[in-house]
């Protein structure tokens, strides 16, 4: 099959039990719970979403005639290592520091340079341990498109898999870490997984709903917008007191990257 991408990117994943983690990402264009379009919104089953993953006109991004082309892009990505240009904000002391390295980055060693020639993707590390090929499958809804044979291609080239979706429908095998976002008024279909980040508040998605189901870690993500306070302050309240949750925070923005 064809692939549809919005866009492909190298970065630090910024939320939930990956949080750091260099990565690239591959955001599939297209999701099940809304268009993608403003005029949409208020008629959709998700209408807080802060992500632009309609067409295919962002970085990296087009139409995949097949898995083995994908794949090749997305391995591209990870061998070049190199963040896009940040622009520089006066009021984010990180976002200004990462602008500088990314708008002069002979002054700051590559990550292939630093690990030196090679087997650039599973190097020995200062303490032993190995660094991973690592690829977050996101969108819009990544699981109307991630398929076996794409799946193959990339452990094929050594890439660890994640999938971030919805829940809306079963995750095909073969995934290495898959995380689920539910959404109040969508049937939740995936019910296990290694982390389930649910955006907080929701009326009609109540953590309570999901306590019982077979995930090995628990996020609140505070709901981003006008309310971003409130609802940060209301998400530390709850896992206060339920501590098997965890709040999760978007640090992705804070520090002014992708």
């Amino acid at each position: 099959m064809s692939y549809a991408v919005k866009e492909i990117f190298y970065t630090l994943q910024g939320e939930g039990a990956q949080t750091g983690r260099a990565a690239v990402f591959c955001r599939f264009a297209g999701c099940n719970l809304w268009s993608g379009h403003e005029a949409d919104r208020a008629t959709a089953v998700c209408r807080f979403c802060d992500t632009d993953f309609a067409d295919t006109n962002g970085q990296g991004g087009g139409r995949f005639a097949g898995a083995e082309e994908l794949a090749e892009a997305i391995e591209e990505k990870w061998e070049v290592r190199a963040l896009p240009p940040i622009p520089r904000r006066a009021t984010d002391g990180w976002g200004a520091l990462i602008a500088e390295a990314t708008a002069n980055p002979s002054t700051a060693p590559s990550a292939r340079s630093a690990a030196g020639s090679a087997q650039d993707d599973n190097v020995e590390t200062g303490d032993g341990e190995r660094a991973r090929r690592f690829v977050v499958c996101t969108g819009g809804e990544p699981l109307l498109q991630l398929d076996t044979p794409l799946i193959g291609a990339l452990h094929g080239r050594g890439f660890e898999i994640a999938v971030e979706t919805n829940g809306t429908m079963a995750a095909p095998e073969g995934l290495d870490w898959i995380c689920v976002s539910p959404k109040a008024g969508a049937e939740l279909k995936q019910r296990t997984g290694d982390e389930l980040k649910l955006v907080y508040p929701q009326a009609g998605a109540e953590p309570e709903r999901f306590t019982g189901l077979r995930f090995r870690h628990f996020f609140l993500q505070p709901m981003d917008g006008p309310r971003r306070e409130e609802n940060t302050r209301l998400s530390v309240e709850y896992c206060l007191a339920h501590p098997k949750w965890r709040v999760s925070l978007q640090t992705h923005k804070f520090l002014g990257i992708p």
